[in-house]
């Protein structure tokens, strides 16, 4: 290597020298040389843009990093670790985690340290001068303790508002007035290949902006892993790092156009591809969250895949863009209304939706009984169809927005007594049923999934919600053991984590 330094150092000397006296040779008969130095174009005025008018005007970045970097925030979650396990083990016979985990899995939190907290970084938009504050679910999943802290270094404590795992977001509220806020802007007119500038608090920095273009729109990139997760993404240039999430994509008029939510990176640190919620999703998030204290998705009950070359040839399809219907679930809101499998989907209330995430973007705007129109082709004839919305559970009722009991706050879990019937055809004397899962013990330590039927608890049965909850109340520190069923898999299953 020092000789492949020297040997290019060498080589460069002689360039250089040889560089010079051709110089001296060709000047040489010169009298003088004169260099005019002209001061540096001001940066803003480098690159411009058109006004309403049509006039062009500089493109001023600096305005913009101005009116909206006091508006972010940054976030510092604490989770402190579960509390340990008793010294003991089941017998080796009768030990169900050793097969699913290995022999240590379910006992990882009795190793030394273990009780040390843990402490994870990310960013967040004010959007209420009342102190209400817009991030990602994956910031603050599991945290006992929320931190807030203000650009001029002020900090609060946090609480949360709610959360909704399905779009990654999550809504906190500190205890302060008169803050700076942002505007959520209607994202369906943010335009690919429109500036824009991304703000946050990336690998453990200050504020820090970055600016970059919208790359793309409607981006499903799978990261998701829920049911009726909705992925259709902002993507962009504007470089995005670890702890960006949860921060602000405004555009030049420094509206909130989306929060930042992830990169796609072969290293884990920027790549060219970050990925945004866009606002409008986050709209009808955050009015759910208040209005409800859940979010009201409606779903149409159809199972859906974006039409190409390939599935037109292959399904004798028309056209080569559009969602097409493959199937429709059991208490279908669009089978209902008329929807067939074979349909082609092709716009939403006038909107055009040209692959599946465009679909879900569209349909995530709505709640349970919401209209919709739905353009599409079947049989390549354009037909209209209204289709009234109902929940993931077949029904139009809105979901309540009571607060849930303590106990089922730290399960994460809203729970259903199994009625007789179901418990009598599954050949079992009662149960509780798991519907539905958000931030808590289960989902941090399982991979339990919604449908679950808890049949005992800590080795006692339990035959209701009820008694359940009371069981859990009473329960001291240490080891949880949840035993259950699901209806369609065979043989029972087993999900343990400390409480």
């Amino acid at each position: 290597m020092k000789k492949q330094l020297f040997f290019s150092g060498l080589t460069a000397l002689f360039v250089t020298l040889a560089t010079i006296g051709i110089y001296h040779a060709v000047s040489s008969d010169r009298q003088s040389v004169t260099i005019e130095h002209i001061n540096q174009t001001p940066a803003q005025s480098a690159v411009w843009q058109l006004d309403e008018n049509g006039d062009p005007i500089p493109l001023d970045f600096t305005k913009v990093a101005e009116g909206v970097v006091d508006a972010v925030v940054h976030i510092k979650a604490t989770k402190s670790s579960p509390n340990p396990m008793p010294q003991q083990r089941l017998p080796r016979e009768v030990d169900p985690f050793r097969d699913f985990f290995g022999p240590d899995r379910f006992f990882r939190f009795e190793q030394p340290g273990s009780s040390r907290p843990q402490v994870g970084t990310g960013s967040g938009v004010i959007i209420n001068e009342n102190g209400y504050i817009v991030t990602n679910n994956h910031v603050i999943e599991g945290a006992d303790d929320i931190e807030v802290a203000l650009t001029d270094n002020r900090t609060f404590k946090a609480t949360i508002v709610g959360t909704d795992p399905s779009t990654d977001l999550a809504l906190l509220q500190i205890k302060a007035e008169g803050l700076p806020t942002l505007k959520l802007m209607n994202s369906d007119d943010v335009r690919v290949g429109e500036w824009v500038m991304a703000v946050g608090y990336p690998l453990g920095l200050n504020s820090t902006i970055t600016a970059g273009i919208v790359s793309a729109k409607g981006r499903n990139i799978n990261i998701l892993k829920e049911n009726f997760a909705v992925e259709s993404f902002i993507q962009t240039d504007a470089a995005i790092n670890p702890g960006n999430s949860g921060g602000a994509l405004v555009n030049l008029n420094g509206g909130l156009v989306g929060i930042n939510t992830a990169i796609a990176s072969p290293t884990g640190a920027y790549a060219g591809y970050g990925f945004a919620v866009p606002g409008n999703i986050v709209s009808k998030v955050v009015e759910d969250l208040l209005q409800f204290g859940s979010v009201q998705r409606g779903v149409l009950g159809i199972m859906i895949r974006s039409v190409d070359g390939n599935l037109a040839k292959q399904e004798g399809l028309t056209v080569t863009t559009g969602v097409y219907v493959d199937s429709l679930l059991e208490n279908s809101a669009a089978g209902a209304a008329g929807v067939l499998p074979g349909d082609v989907i092709t716009a939403v209330n006038g909107e055009t939706v040209q692959s599946s995430s465009e679909l879900q973007e569209q349909i995530a705007r709505y709640r349970p009984g919401d209209e919709v129109r739905l353009e599409l082709l079947r049989e390549g004839v354009p037909t209209t169809i209204a289709v009234e919305l109902r929940s993931r559970y077949g029904n139009k009722v809105l979901a309540k927005g009571e607060k849930p009991h303590a106990v089922l706050q730290k399960l994460g879990a809203e729970l259903e007594t199994l009625s007789a019937e179901k418990a009598k055809a599954l050949d079992i004397e009662g149960g509780v049923q798991v519907k539905a899962l958000y931030n808590g013990k289960i989902r941090q330590f399982t991979n339990m999934q919604e449908g679950f039927i808890i049949t005992k608890v800590d080795g006692e049965p339990v035959r209701d919600k009820e008694s359940l909850i009371a069981n859990l109340e009473d329960k001291s520190a240490g080891g949880l053991l949840l035993e259950g069923i699901y209806e369609d898999v065979p043989g029972e299953r087993y999900y343990a984590f400390g409480w």
